[in-house]
Formats: structure tokens, sequence, C-alpha cells
């Protein structure tokens, strides 16, 4: 084979290697890169080069690279610098590219093969710009940065993320595509190949075994938690009841309808395990506490004393006095004829007619009024517990109840808007004259409007020796006075223009959250006194009282109550009582009390969650016109209008109340609400922080801290920001896997311009 001297020169080098292609040196001349990579395999004979570039530019170096493989090699404008390349002997084409590829990544570059064409980037950008992807097994190597995709068999894609992102190169990437459980690794061919290894032996099937065990005596939501923490060697914690999930891959759920124990364990001798405790703790006889068949059942969610009283009224066998004990005799018969009687029951019962049994019966049945027939349920409120006396057989029928009634209720977020926009426009004229001659009157004459309370009378300014200026008036005022002698007769005149125009845009939005089924009040007002009773002594003074009023504190704002009831399928039925009340300015002092404005609404309604639903309002526009005039005078056309004074006026009222309510079914829901109004209120504090002064000592007011919570859950990018104080909506996320919807946010009280008075 030819071998080529040593060249001490890159440009020499490139030269040579440029003519030694043209004249196809070598017995096969020089290969591509692809041809180079499979030459080994195909057993082709390989040109061998000696390389020798010291301090060498890359750019230079790159051309002479592309000399030997004949393809073409691009060098991105970033990428400076030189690198030192040479070797001792001869190698083959291949070698010199891996060597060249290995000096790039030393020094920051590497190289990708985009549509076939090399080319020369820094590495942060090669994970961008190669157009290199495969599927499968890795089957390259070297320095070349790839895109590989791995088609995961049994092992979760999400699972491998966690595990493998600690070997992917800094500037490269890791990605798992839940949906088709793939996983997607851009990286250099040698460190994909290592982790194609990897996830080969991670991506197996588990050997694990799935096995029923029937239980004869023992209950199974009662036995699974304790089998689970048995299993996995009693370091776990307890899990809810009827399911719970080991560290180490040993699983153990409850079937309370067959009283059956699912089991799945990671290998046989896992499931033998499991098989031989289940065996050991299903004995018959001494159930309950200290082999009483005294059963303490600790609720996680629903109240014990309201519970006992549902299950009591469901479970005929379940009569007890309500109070701290009681007691309860059994025999065979009776406790026979009470489970019959009980299957029945609990066949029947859920949740609905529960709670219909248990407010129509107002106190339990007593102990030693009806004996008991096999059962006795008590609640101690302290503990939230149920305590149960009854036989195994009653003790599973009741423990399924209890698991079905005892789980965690949704709550609801409601949110209530109040919208009302007000206008009104009035508008009033009027002239009104009078005469007279001074202090020794003999004829006078006048003209008064003041039916409308807008022009004074002018009578006693005239006829008043002390009169002085006319009192501020409203509008436009025009006054005329001239004496006609000497004082004999003085003849004076008023004329009043005015134009007035109001309005207002109030939005309210009380919000509150509660449990499903459990309604919630909210209250924003003030607490108002009206008088309801007066005494005072208007008669004799013997056996004189003091005088005396009884008063009456009521609360006057805005009123908020509802109870909502989420169904199965996603609505809420709500009852809704709501009212907006305010006292009128004018009879806050007034002696009998103040007057109140208010509308309210009180209705039933279903909506879907997150919807947004009009409960009802007012649309009202209200007309007024009245006139005063001089009989006869005040009809003579125009001139008329000397000896009248007329008023017009229109308003209108529109009044809508909006309400939506939101389903949070669990905690991150929850979390994501409180955190979404808890910014928000932050950054209204935020905005209104003082500005720094030197003059005044205070330069800080209260401010929330940032809150942490266990779960944040980010709102999608295309909400507005919460802290712009002019954005009229904002988006909040809706629980429950509806997605997001719009929610009507505050408004700028800048009140809307009213319409114009026809």
């Amino acid at each position: 084979m030819k071998t080529h001297p040593l060249l001490t020169r890159p440009r020499a080098t490139a030269l040579l290697m440029a003519l030694a292609l043209a004249l196809g040196w070598g017995p096969g001349g020089f290969l591509s890169v692809g041809q180079a990579l499979a030459a080994p395999q195909s057993g082709a004979r390989e040109s061998m080069v000696t390389l020798n570039f010291v301090n060498a530019e890359i750019e230079g170096v790159a051309r002479a690279m592309a000399a030997i493989l004949n393809r073409q090699i691009l060098v991105d404008p970033r990428v400076k610098g030189t690198i030192t390349l040479y070797s001792d002997q001869p190698m083959s084409t291949r070698s010199a590219y891996q060597n060249f590829l290995a000096a790039l990544r030393g020094q920051g570059f590497s190289m990708v093969d985009v549509a076939g064409l090399l080319k020369i980037v820094p590495e942060a950008e090669a994970k961008l710009q190669t157009g290199t992807v495969d599927v499968g097994a890795v089957r390259r190597s070297g320095d070349q940065v790839l895109t590989q995709i791995f088609r995961l068999q049994n092992e979760n894609a999400n699972n491998l993320v966690a595990v493998l992102r600690p070997l992917i190169s800094p500037n490269n990437t890791i990605n798992a595509n839940p949906s088709s459980n793939t996983l997607v690794i851009t990286d250099y061919a040698d460190n994909l190949r290592r982790i194609g290894q990897m996830i080969a032996a991670l991506d197996v099937p588990t050997s694990s075994d799935l096995e029923a065990i029937p239980l004869q005596h023992a209950v199974a939501v009662d036995l699974a938690p304790v089998v689970q923490r048995l299993a996995d060697g009693g370091g776990a914690a307890p899990a809810a009841p009827g399911a719970a999930a080991g560290a180490a891959g040993t699983l153990v759920m409850a079937d309370a309808r067959t009283n059956t124990l699912m089991v799945r364990a990671p290998s046989p001798a896992r499931m033998t395990l499991v098989r031989n405790l289940v065996q050991r703790l299903d004995r018959p006889g001494n159930t309950g506490v200290g082999g009483s068949g005294i059963h303490v059942v600790y609720l996680k969610n629903a109240d014990a004393v309201k519970l006992a009283q549902v299950l009591r009224a469901a479970y005929p066998g379940a009569g007890g006095s309500g109070g701290s004990g009681g007691s309860g005799s059994t025999d065979a018969s009776a406790t026979t004829g009470a489970r019959g009687a009980s299957n029945n029951a609990l066949g029947a019962a859920n949740m609905g007619n529960a709670s219909a049994a248990a407010s129509q019966s107002t106190a339990p049945v007593a102990a030693s009024a009806q004996p008991s027939t096999g059962g006795f349920i008590q609640a101690d409120p302290s503990t939230n517990s149920l305590i149960i006396t009854a036989s195994e057989a009653q003790y599973r029928q009741l423990r399924a109840v209890i698991d079905q009634l005892d789980g965690r209720r949704a709550q609801i977020y409601i949110e209530a808007m109040i919208v009302k926009v007000d206008a009104e426009k009035a508008a009033s004229l009027g002239v009104q004259w009078a005469g007279g001659a001074g202090s020794r009157t003999l004829v006078g004459a006048g003209a008064n409007f003041t039916g409308f309370g807008k022009i004074p009378a002018l009578t006693d300014v005239l006829t008043s020796a002390a009169a002085n200026a006319v009192p501020a008036l409203n509008g436009f005022n025009v006054a005329l006075a001239r004496r006609l002698s000497d004082g004999s007769i003085s003849l004076g005149a008023l004329a009043t223009f005015l134009q007035t125009e109001a309005g207002g845009n109030i939005l309210s939005t009380p919000n509150l959250v509660t449990l499903d089924n459990e309604e919630a009040k909210i209250v924003v007002g003030e607490n108002v006194p009206f008088v309801t009773g007066s005494y005072s002594n208007t008669g004799s003074n013997n056996g004189s009282v003091n005088p005396f009023q009884t008063v009456e504190r009521k609360d006057v704002g805005l009123t908020l109550r509802v109870r909502p009831q989420v169904g199965e399928g996603g609505a809420v039925r709500m009852t809704i009582f709501q009212e907006d009340a305010s006292v009128k300015g004018a009879t806050a002092s007034a002696a009998n009390g103040p007057t109140t404005s208010k509308s309210s609404i009180e209705t039933s309604v279903v909506v879907d969650d997150g919807e947004v639903l009009v409960l009802g309002g007012l649309m009202k526009d209200e007309y007024t016109d009245g006139q005063s005039k001089v009989p006869l005078l005040g009809d003579i056309p125009y001139l008329g209008n000397l000896f009248k004074s007329q008023e017009r006026g229109r308003k209108k009222t529109n009044l809508m109340v909006f309400l939506r309510p939101i389903v949070m079914r669990n905690q991150d829901a929850a979390n994501a609400l409180t955190l979404d109004r808890y910014e928000y209120m932050r950054q209204r504090q935020m905005d209104s922080q003082p500005q720094e002064s030197t003059l005044l000592p205070i330069n800080e007011a209260p401010l929330l801290d940032p809150l942490k919570l266990s779960t944040r859950m980010n709102l999608p990018s295309t909400q507005q920001p919460l802290d712009d104080p002019d954005t009229p909506v904002t988006n909040v996320l809706m629980p429950g896997g509806t997605g997001y919807a719009t929610k009507l946010a505050p408004t700028p009280t800048t009140p809307a311009a009213p319409p114009a008075a026809q």
C-alpha cells in the first residue's frame, strides 16, 4: 500500500492531498466518510496518511481533511483557533477523521452532517443543526453529534430520563415522549453507543406475578396496609385503605366487594412471602380490639358524628344510643334477622338516601328503648373515629360502606360578578320675578316656581330691607333689578339654566371556597343600626322615665350565600342567594332610621365546571318631565317661557349578576388557584409601595412574602400577566382536567361615559 510522506506545513499538506485526490493516488483512491466508516466491515483496502499539524488553523486543517474524505466541509464563522494533530506512523483515513473529530471536541467544536454536507459548529449549536437522526440501535461511533431515537418496549421512558440524564454531555439533551414511550437523545456517537447499551439492559420485561388471594376471616381493606408494610420490610408508611404501593415493587390492593387481596410482586419469591403473610394473618375468631369484636375505624375525610347517624339510619342492626356510651344485646336469632335486613339496606343505600334518612331521624334509637339486634355504632368526635361492635360479617358490610362514604370531597371555588352601570341626565329651566314699592308697599306682584327645588323665591330678597346677595345657586343664573323712580317701585327677575350628568360603573366580584354540598356565606359591608322602638316623656313629671330608643343592627352591603353540589358528569348544582344593599346618604342620620336600597336574587341553577352563567339582572330606563307656570301667561308662545319653570330627566340602570364555579378535586388544583390569587394580591401590594423620600421617614408598606407551595402549577403562556392593573381579563387554571378558562378580573374604576338622554 502506498504511504504518503510526512508533511510539515498544513498548506502543503492540503495541496499534496488534493493533488493525490486528483491523480487518484492509491489503489482505490481516497474514501468518503461513509466508505471510510464502512471500510473495515467491507474488507476494502484503505489509503494511509500521516498527519503533522502543529498549532494549525482549524480552517486549514478542515480543507486538508475535506481533500482526504472527498467531501466538502464548511466552517462556521464562530469557529476560531488552532489545533495540533499529528501521527508518528501512517494511519487510515478513518482514523485520521476520528482524530480530527476528537481534536475539534477538545476545542469545544463539533462536526454535524446536514443533508450530506459536513459543518463544523460550536458544540452548543450542534444539537440544533445536526441532520443525522437514527432509530433503534446505535450504528455509528466517534465524536460526531447525532440524534438517536430509542423505542422502549417495557420500561417507562420518563423513569429512564432521570437515570440517563447525568450521562449526557452538558451541551446535549435527552427528552421523553410519553405518548409513544420513546427517548430522544442528542449526543456524541460514542456516548450514544454507551447509552444504548444501558437502555438495552434496563428495558427488559419485569417478571412480576399477579395473584388474587381470597380472605376467609379477615377484612381485606384492613389487612391490605398491614401486608404492604410487612412485604416492604416494615419501613413504609401506611397507605390509604384499599390500596397500597410498596417501594420495592410489591403492590397490595383490597377488593371490598369480594373481600379479596390483589397482589402484584416483582418475583415469585416475593409473591410466596406475601402469600404466607396473608395465610398467617387470615385467622378465624378473636377479631376486633383484643378479640372482643369491637372495631375502631379512623375516618380521614368524613365527620364521625354525621356518618354514625347515616349508618344507624341505613343499617337496622346498628341501633344504639346517641350519647357517649350504650349497650347492646345479641342473640343468634336476632343476629340472623339483622344480617338479612342489613344486606337489603346496604344494597339500596347510597350517599343521597343515607343523608336523607339521617336528616329525618332527629335522634338515634336508644338501646334501652329498642334492643340492639347484632350491631352497635358509636362516634368519637375527639379522634374522628367510629367504634363498631359487630360480628365479622356485619363489620365487613359496614366497612365497605364506610370506605365509600369516607372519600375526599371536592372543593368548589365560586366567583360571583355583580356589574352595575348607571347613567343619569337632567335639565331644568326657570324664570321668576317680583315687584314692590319698598317700605311703602301698596301693591306687589311676583311669580315663584320652587316645585323642583332649583330656583329660590325672590319675594324675601326684594322686600327685606337688609337683603344682601342672593344665595349661591347651581347652574347658570341671571338676575335683574331696577328702580323705576326714587325708591318708589322696584322690579326684579331671576332666570336659572341647569343641566346635570352623572354616571357610574361598579363591578363587585365576591368569591369563596366551600366543600361539596356545604353552604358558604360571605358578607362585605357595614353593620348599620335601625331604630325598632322609642320612648319619651310627654305627660306629667310623676314617675318620669328617661327617654330611650331600641335599635337592631343589620348587615348592609354585599352578601353571597351558596350551597354547591357537584355531579358525576362535572355539572355543579347551586342554590344561591345574592344581595347588594347600601344606605342612601341623605337618610343616614334620619330620625326614623336610614333607608336602604337593595337588589337581591335567590335561585337554583346548574352550570358546568368552569363555565360562566348569568343569574339575572335588571335593565331600567326612567324618564321624568314636569313644569310649573302662571295660568294664561305661561301658555303664550315663546313669551310664556318667562312665566314658567320646566325640568326633564332620564336615568338608565343596568344590573347583571354572573356566577362561575371551579371544581378543585385535588390539592394540586387548590394550590394552583391559591398561588394565582396570592400572587395577584402580592403584585397589588408591590404596586402600592411608597416612593423613597428623604423628608418622610416611612418608606415601607406591608408586603406579602413569596408563597411556596408543595406543587406549583404553571399557568399557560397565553395568559395575560396578573401584574398589569389595566388588564380587564385574566386566565385561571381550571382544575379537574377541564383545561383553562377566562376569568373576569377587576377592571379599572374609571366611570363609563353615560349614554346621551333623549
